[in-house]
């Protein structure tokens, strides 16, 4: 057994964001856990190969509290304390902090919430995609590089429904009063850049997260006075109501957790969605083929969505797990305090689980894949990041029959985020609006 020798590899350069798939299938070529070390100078063990990855999921041996690493993270420049960055306690957290904060927050994520938020979703996509459509005409067609052109509009998907759709939804769930919306959207598009890892370099997103966590205590404020504490979660009118009912009644919520997780549900809820959106957008309009089956085949929609998030999940690699103990993975040992990531992009391509896994088969048999993560951190929101997903894609199939990429020899442009896996821009041609009643029309919305 070895415990990691040789040089780390470097991930997350430009080269790595480049051909990532290339450089993870790379490394799923050595046995056990590869040492590998980000710009930061942060070196940790990654975990690349489907059957590993769960079992390291799964293993209550890896702890989620950074502050077991504080030392490393330190030294390559992250916060480990809420003081220094930001501290979301789902995330950051084991059992049993971590099993009473999940029943707390599950409420908000049951398949009754989340059917009840359907028509919301649905009303704001189309609103979303009517401001899209009518900005387009106004500008008329304009390619990425600003000159005018004859094959149609060009609208950034990306910036116009994947951006703002989850943080409208999410305020939805939430709460958050409907006048203050349009400021939450405007605010987050100049200010919410996250890594998604479980803690950041000091520099501008931790400075940017303090700011949520204020924004959010302040809401907090404002709302506790008007809720009823005598009233059980499933009455309550949205999340925040019913976690500060909770906290009052029980004195299990501290105000620092319910502030913390609701910044959480806006960062991961955000950020992860979004990926999802545009990654599946971009996905299908790069594969002609399985889109047109998709036109002739709508009710392949959920399954289309799930081998998506296979191919192009929007969280690239989990959040940093510590090892409490010397622990073996496949030959590799991984020593206490050692710091530990699973790749899910790299796992959910190993071909020893899913036959030709880098070809795209919207038919394909719903495998294991790992994009929602595996065991107690397993993804709170994932039915509401499916819902949002399938809306926008009926959507667009329902709506825009020419639907095609703006470019499609332009380059993928991805975000420089280690372990999170989206798309910074998103150019397509909606081409006409073949629906004769596309949604309830433009109204309030993002502004």
């Amino acid at each position: 057994m070895t415990a990691g020798a040789g040089a780390p590899a470097d991930i997350d350069t430009p080269a790595f964001f480049a051909d990532q798939h290339g450089h993870y299938a790379r490394l799923r070529q050595s046995e056990g856990a590869c040492r590998v070390r980000n710009p930061q100078g942060l070196e940790y063990w990654l975990v690349t190969r489907h059957d590993q990855a769960r079992a390291v999921l799964l293993d209550p041996r890896f702890s989620k509290d950074p502050r077991r690493a504080a030392g490393a993270l330190r030294a390559a420049g992250y916060g480990v304390s809420g003081s220094e960055s930001f501290f979301l306690p789902l995330v950051n957290s084991d059992p049993p902090d971590h099993t009473r904060l999940r029943r707390l927050v599950s409420g908000a994520f049951t398949p009754r919430r989340v059917a009840e938020l359907r028509p919301s979703v649905e009303r704001l996509t189309h609103e979303l995609l009517d401001s899209a459509a009518n900005a387009a005409r106004t500008t008329g067609a304009v390619d990425t590089a600003g000159t005018r052109t004859g094959g149609g509009a060009v609208t950034d998907l990306a910036a116009a429904v994947a951006f703002p759709l989850p943080v409208l939804v999410i305020s939805e769930l939430i709460g958050v009063p409907h006048g203050n919306r349009a400021a939450l959207l405007q605010w987050a598009t100049r200010m919410l850049t996250v890594s998604g890892a479980g803690t950041t370099p000091a520099s501008g997103p931790a400075e940017r997260t303090r700011r949520l966590h204020r924004w959010f205590a302040s809401l907090v404020a404002v709302t506790r006075p008007r809720v009823r504490a005598d009233l059980p979660p499933e009455e309550q009118p949205d999340l925040l109501s019913a976690l500060v009912a909770t906290g009052e009644r029980d004195e299990r919520l501290g105000d620092d957790e319910l502030v913390g997780l609701l910044v959480l549900l806006l960062i991961a809820g955000h950020e992860t969605t979004t990926g999802m959106i545009g990654n599946a957008v971009d996905t299908l309009l790069r594969h002609p083929r399985q889109l047109a089956l998709l036109r002739r085949r709508p009710e392949l929609v959920p399954s289309a969505v799930d081998e998506l998030l296979r191919y192009e999940p929007s969280l690239a690699r989990t959040t940093l797990r510590v090892a409490t103990e010397d622990i073996d993975i496949a030959g590799t040992v991984v020593p206490a305090g050692g710091i530990v990531s699973v790749a899910l992009s790299a796992a959910n391509r190993d071909p020893e689980v899913f036959p030709g896994p880098d070809g795209l088969d919207i038919t394909r048999e719903r495998g294991p894949h790992l994009s929602f993560g595996h065991g107690i951190h397993y993804c709170l929101g994932a039915p509401l990041a499916r819902l949002q997903t399938e809306t926008v894609l009926t959507a667009l199939l329902d709506r825009y029959p020419e639907l095609a990429a703006a470019d499609q020899d332009r380059p993928q442009a991805w975000r420089p985020v280690g372990d999170m896996r989206g798309l910074m821009t998103l150019p397509v041609r909606l081409g006409p609006d073949r629906s004769a009643s596309p949604g309830p029309g433009p109204g309030p919305g993002p502004g």
